[in-house]
């Protein structure tokens, strides 16, 4: 179970590696639900995880998180405890926090552009993650780490880019980007359009057609006059004896 279980996990990971340019180290943003679980199916997150997506892995969480954890009282001291443990991200409920399930919406808004893996046992948050292209989605099932397979949304992104009806997100930021380094602007690009205007008819198909010269019809050889031939005789050629005589 476990070599087939690694089996799925890289081949989610290289379609994400391959579509949305997700690179080592994986950031992984854990709520408080997934770090519940691991503490009480006995998982070491820290070790197991990079074992499990076999490479470098950064755990972080944010503060909307451990504030809810601090909330919620003694049930859930250990959660917190282990959630305190990764790096905190900043978010944008530093002065008015926010519940942990919309704060990380909240992070992979924007098409995931920091490439954010999402770990949760929230139901109704892996819902929604679910519903947003380019999100990986991690839960604890059977005292293992498991790595969801790509989304239904995630597939039709890719497979719209392939057909050519969409630009890669990183290849809009690119031109975004161009556009600003050359002064390039939506009332420029209009003003550099020229419009098509109705033309008239070419005036060379205007030019009334010459009448070509029609060909003589051949006059009958009847009619042709025969050419005689001149024959030219020298005197040297006349006979000597008739000039004797």
């Amino acid at each position: 179970m476990k070599i087939k279980r690694q089996k799925h996990a890289k081949k989610h990971l290289s379609f994400y590696k391959h579509n949305f340019r997700f690179r080592e180290p994986y950031q992984v943003l854990l709520d408080g639900t997934f770090c519940q679980a691991a503490l009480k199916n006995q998982i070491q997150i820290k070790e197991q995880m990079p074992k499990y997506l076999m490479g470098e892995v950064q755990l972080c969480t944010t503060s909307c998180v451990i504030k809810e954890l601090e909330s919620l009282g003694k049930e859930l001291y250990g959660a917190k405890l282990i959630a305190q443990r990764f790096q905190v991200r900043h978010c944008a409920h530093y002065q008015s926090p926010v519940g942990g399930s919309a704060c990380l919406l909240s992070m992979v808004a924007d098409d995931n552009s920091h490439h954010y893996f999402i770990a949760t046992q929230d139901h109704e948050l892996a819902t929604k993650v679910k519903k947003r292209a380019g999100v990986p989605l991690m839960f604890i099932i059977q005292n293992t780490i498991v790595l969801d397979k790509p989304s239904p949304k995630s597939v039709a992104h890719v497979q719209a880019v392939q057909a050519g009806q969409m630009l890669p997100e990183h290849q809009k930021h690119n031109i975004e980007h161009l556009k600003d380094e050359q002064g390039v602007s939506e009332a420029t690009e209009r003003r550099g359009k020229k419009r098509k205007r109705v033309g008239g008819p070419n005036p060379l198909s205007c030019l009334k057609k010459k009448k070509k010269n029609e060909p003589k019809a051949p006059t009958p050889p009847s009619e042709q006059k025969k050419r005689k031939r001149k024959r030219k005789r020298n005197k040297s050629s006349v006979n000597p004896t008739v000039q004797t005589a």
